[in-house]
C-alpha cells in the first residue's frame, strides 16, 4: 500500500511571490493557503530533517517510517548501499530571480564541512542533483569552454580587469584547469573596490551598446539589478548560460559551479542541503572554499531529453484506454533518476516495479496511483518492489517518479 505524504514549504527570498508551482502545489498537499504576499521557493519531497514529509494518517515523519522497517521499505541493495533512510530529496523550485554561485561538497569535503560547523553545513553527505525543467529555465552550469573564456578575456575588458592583466594573460597564453582554477580564483576575491568599479563600466558600457546585446550582456546586466555591485556578476561570462526548454534535464556532480537563475522545475538530489557559496546571495560566503573545491572542469553541460519508456503491459495485453507517455532521465550518480508520466483521460499505465523506494508527484489531473486517490498536489511514497498503476480520471495526469538509479540493480 502506498504512502500518501504531506510535505514541508520552503520561502527563500529568491522564491516567486504570487502565483507558483510551488505555492500552488503546496497549498493543496498541505491544505494550508498559502500566503500570496510570500515568496514560494521549494517544495520538499523526503526525510531529510530540514524539511521532512510526514505520513498522512500516521501523523509520523517519512523519516521514521522507513526506519522503522528499513529492510522492507528500501529493499535489501538499497539499504545495503545507503543506509536506513531515504537516499534522494526531490523538490519543486519556483525561482524569480538568482539563486546564489554554488557548489555541493563531495563526501569527504561534506563531513569535514558538517563536522567544523554543523549548523552552517546541515548534514554530512554529498549532492549531486538534476534538474528537470516544468516551464522555461534559465541556469548557469560549469565552466565555458577555454576557447570561449579566452574570448571573454579578451572583448569584455570588465572582466579582464577583475581578474587581472597577469592572470587573464597567462589563461590566454596556456588554457588549463590550472590557469582556469586562476582566472575564478582572482575573480571572485578581488578587492571590493575592484569588482564594483569593473561592474559599474560593465554597466554602463553594455546600457549605451550601439548594436544590442546579446543574450550573456543581457544576462549579465538583469543580475546586476537583482544582485548590485556583486562579483557574481561577472560569472554570466565565465559560466555556461544555458536556457532549458520543459522537459528538458541537467544535472551537476559535486564540486561543479552553478546558478539557477529563472524559471520552475523538479528537481532531484542525494539526501543533503550542503551548498557553498560565492555570490549573488545575502547568505554566508565561503569563497576561498569554493575555489578551492571545484573540478575545473570546461565545456557545455549535457542536456538530457529522457528517453521513451515502453508501456510492457500494451505488449501482451492493452491495459490503457487512451495515450500514456513515460519518460526517462538517469543521471550518472547512484542515488536517483527520473520519470515523467503523462497519460490521457481515462488512461492507465503501470510504472516499472522498482527493487528500491519511488517518490510520485502529480501536478495535474485527477485519478488513482496505486490505489489512492490522487489530485494535484498529491505526493506518494512507494515501498521497494511495489506494484503501482497510474489511472487518470476524466482529467489527463501529469506525474513524476523520483527513484533509485537503475544501475544499483544492475
Amino acid at each position: 500500500m502506498v504512502l500518501s505524504l504531506t510535505c514541508a514549504v520552503q520561502n527563500y527570498d529568491w522564491g516567486i511571490t504570487g502565483d507558483s508551482e510551488v505555492a500552488s502545489l503546496g497549498e493543496r498537499n498541505t491544505g494550508t493557503s498559502a500566503d500570496s504576499e510570500k515568496p514560494h521557493a521549494e517544495l520538499w519531497m523526503g526525510t531529510h530533517p530540514s524539511g521532512p514529509s510526514i505520513v498522512k494518517g500516521t501523523g509520523v515523519g517519512l523519516k521514521e517510517t522507513i526506519a522503522a522497517k528499513a529492510e522492507e521499505f528500501l529493499g535489501g541493495v538499497v539499504h545495503e548501499t545507503f543506509g536506513a533512510d531515504l537516499p534522494f530529496l526531490t523538490k519543486v523550485l519556483s525561482v524569480a530571480k538568482a539563486l546564489s554561485i554554488q557548489a555541493h561538497p563531495d563526501v569527504t569535503l561534506a563531513r569535514a564541512l558538517h563536522a567544523d560547523r554543523p549548523h552552517v553545513y546541515k548534514d554530512a553527505n554529498h549532492k549531486p542533483e538534476m534538474t528537470l525543467a516544468i516551464t522555461e529555465f534559465e541556469a548557469l552550469c560549469g565552466f565555458v569552454a577555454h576557447d570561449r573564456l579566452v574570448s571573454n578575456l579578451a572583448n569584455v575588458p570588465e572582466l579582464r580587469a577583475a581578474a587581472g592583466e597577469d592572470v587573464a594573460a597567462a589563461f590566454a597564453a596556456a588554457p588549463s584547469a590550472a590557469t582556469l582554477r586562476g582566472v575564478f580564483s582572482a575573480v571572485m576575491t578581488a578587492p571590493r573596490e575592484r569588482v564594483a568599479a569593473s561592474i559599474d563600466a560593465l554597466v554602463e558600457r553594455l546600457r549605451t551598446a550601439p548594436n544590442g546585446l546579446s543574450p550573456v550582456d543581457a544576462l549579465a546586466l538583469r543580475l546586476e539589478s537583482q544582485y548590485p555591485g556583486d562579483v557574481g556578476v561577472l560569472c554570466a561570462y565565465l559560466l555556461n548560460y544555458v536556457a532549458l526548454r520543459p522537459g528538458q534535464c541537467i544535472y551537476l556532480a559535486a564540486n561543479e559551479p552553478h546558478a539557477y537563475l529563472r524559471g520552475e522545475c523538479v528537481e532531484c538530489m542525494a539526501t543533503s542541503d550542503n551548498v557553498v557559496r560565492a555570490g549573488l546571495t545575502p547568505k554566508l560566503r565561503d569563497t576561498a572554499i569554493l575555489c578551492d573545491m571545484l573540478t575545473y572542469k570546461a565545456g557545455e553541460p549535457v542536456v538530457l531529453d529522457g528517453d521513451e519508456v515502453p508501456d510492457d503491459d500494451e505488449k501482451d495485453a492493452p491495459s490503457s484506454n487512451g495515450a500514456s507517455s513515460v519518460r526517462r532521465y538517469v543521471p550518472p550518480f547512484d542515488e536517483f533518476q527520473l520519470e515523467t508520466y503523462e497519460l490521457a483521460p481515462g488512461s492507465r499505465r503501470a510504472a516499472a516495479t522498482s527493487p528500491g523506494p519511488c517518490v510520485f508527484l502529480v501536478t495535474s489531473g485527477k485519478g488513482e496511483l496505486g490505489g489512492e486517490k490522487v489530485a494535484r498536489g498529491s505526493v506518494v511514497f512507494a515501498k521497494a518492489g511495489e506494484a503501482v498503476s497510474i489511472q487518470a480520471g476524466e482529467e489527463a495526469i501529469v506525474a513524476y517518479r523520483a527513484m533509485i538509479n537503475s544501475r544499483v540493480f544492475a
